[in-house]
């Protein structure tokens, strides 16, 4: 059984289970600010549910690919969409700053800094 490791937490899940679906069941968001509201509901269409994978995941498919090709993200910043992968073993996920977590060159992490009860640092 995997373990997603998130803001601080770790999460058992099956192998093959959606990244965005396993945060939220354990009371997380994939997402910043007004997105944790506003967003496509893991259609691949918004893009604010990107995050950084380390793990064993699947690969990325054309949806994810044609959305994170588009502003403000880019394909080489090493991103996935939560709602687009799937878990196949131990990973650990952090969220960068901006609506949709494309600020991966920052030295904050969003995700081990943000208090999940307030959203604040």
């Amino acid at each position: 059984m995997p373990t997603v490791q998130f803001r601080g937490r770790e999460i058992d899940c099956e192998e093959g289970a959606v990244l965005r679906d396993v945060l939220l069941a354990a009371g997380l968001s994939p997402h910043n600010g007004r997105a944790r509201r506003l967003n496509c509901r893991g259609r691949a269409t918004c893009g604010t549910c990107a995050v950084e994978v380390d793990g064993k995941v699947s690969e990325m498919i054309s949806r994810e690919r044609r959305r994170l090709s588009l502003p403000p993200h880019s394909l080489d910043s090493g991103l996935r969409l939560s709602c687009q992968t799937r878990v196949e073993g131990d990973v650990r996920v952090r969220k960068h700053e901006g609506l949709w977590g494309q600020h991966v060159d920052s030295e904050r992490v969003v995700s081990e800094e943000r208090d999940d009860a307030t959203g604040r640092v």
